[in-house]
């Protein structure tokens, strides 16, 4: 089987999933990261009011001049409104986000007046309308704050709380099953024996799916043996919605989990043309879908970021665009033959009033200290030959899964 171009890969499989459909209602301090499965609009007004933006002074613009005194006719709390009338040629006392009494446009800082026994004096004058809020300026009653699909961030969880929402509908979690395989491999705290590598595969996907907000089914670290990787391929197919393996999916001896795949579902293609990370497996495990992922650390890190997120956020329901690709100046020269996409793992910044980057550390597949301290894949198309220092690349900023 020849090897799909990158762009090809992740097409055919967008192609191929749908978005879950079932919903749950879930209180906002459970909804960050959360996919909603309705639009968002408001009822209500924010801000309901006209209110001051400053502690200071409120008063009627045209009554106003620097220098001028204005007496005080009262004061206007937060939470507390002033009551009254307020007679011609009079100030209110106002601290931030208090009501704007009837009647008076503008609000004067506390700093910019002078106090004297006939009240305040301007020491400066403000322009008309300063410092004040006004009602609806913020939302307006019926406007679209989110549409089904949006991943809800951090401040969209403040921007609900601000319309009065407590609870909100969106689409179930996606569950995801993980597991690693190989003989060599030995679980963190333990003792590593001559031979060994201690199992960083799993963690880091795991920590990469928590970023996503999907529910994780760890199924463990299995030996090179059928029966074991068998159990494993046929609880996930049934418990749930995706099966991502890492190792086991190239042309080894050992290599049973591609075997068991091939018996127990179906492969739709199982190499890509992307350096780090050619031996990649996608296909389904009855209405599971399943990723094979390379064993190398740095190749599960880039084809699980690169191939398998756009593919979860499509199944999770999310509408999202193309991540953000940036053009920088490579300060140093990039080794890359033709033959498949390079995604080198680089550290960019802006320097001299331009974007510039660089590769870091060894590019070798399982060398991941190099990724921890990069901040970007240089995205070296697939019959793109070396780069010189000075030629312009294409840069994929890290986002929310490696950081």
């Amino acid at each position: 089987m020849s090897m799909m171009p990158v762009q090809d890969a992740i097409d055919a499989m967008l192609s191929q999933v749908m978005p879950l459909a079932d919903t749950e209602t879930v209180g906002l301090t459970r909804a960050l990261d959360r996919v909603l499965a309705q639009d968002i609009r408001a009822d209500i007004t924010v801000p309901a009011f006209d209110n001051s933006a400053m502690d200071g002074y409120a008063f009627r613009f045209a009554e106003a001049a620097t220098g001028k005194s204005l007496p005080l006719a009262g004061i206007a709390l937060a939470g507390h409104a002033f009551e009254g009338e307020i007679p011609a040629g009079y100030c209110v006392r106002i601290t931030t986000g208090a009501v704007l009494p009837d009647g008076l446009d503008t609000v004067v800082m506390q700093e910019q007046v002078e106090q004297t026994n006939a009240g305040i004096r301007l020491l400066d004058t403000p322009k008309a309308g300063e410092h004040v809020r006004r009602a609806g300026e913020d939302i307006a009653p019926g406007q679209l704050l989110f549409a089904q699909g949006h991943r809800l961030n951090t401040v969209d969880i403040g921007l609900l709380a601000s319309i009065g929402l407590a609870e909100i509908v969106v689409l179930r979690r996606l569950k995801v099953a993980v597991f690693s395989t190989g003989d060599e491999l030995v679980a963190p705290g333990q003792s590593l024996p001559a031979g060994h590598l201690y199992d960083s595969n799993r963690y880091v996907l795991q920590a990469m799916l928590q970023r996503l907000g999907v529910a994780v089914l760890d199924l463990g670290l299995l030996p090179d043996k059928p029966e074991p990787i068998r159990q494993a391929i046929l609880r996930a197919s049934d418990e749930a919605d995706v099966l991502i393996t890492s190792a086991g999916v190239s042309v080894g001896e050992a290599d049973y989990t591609r075997q068991l795949l091939s018996e127990l579902g179906d492969i739709g293609f199982w190499k890509v043309a992307m350096k780090p990370g050619k031996p990649f497996a996608f296909g389904t495990l009855g209405s599971c879908w399943f990723f094979g992922l390379p064993g190398n650390p740095v190749a599960t890190v880039a084809t699980m970021d690169l191939l398998v997120q756009p593919v979860l956020r499509r199944l999770a329901g999310e509408k999202r665009s193309q991540p953000e690709s940036l053009q920088a100046i490579a300060s140093e020269p990039l080794k890359k033959s033709p033959g498949r996409a390079d995604f080198q793992r680089g550290f960019y910044q802006q320097q001299d009033g331009q974007l510039q980057v660089k590769a870091i550390g060894k590019q070798s597949s399982a060398v991941l200290s190099g990724t921890a301290r990069a901040n970007c894949y240089i995205a070296l198309e697939q019959e793109q030959g070396p780069v010189a220092a000075g030629e312009k690349v294409s840069i994929l900023p890290f986002y929310q899964m490696l950081r």
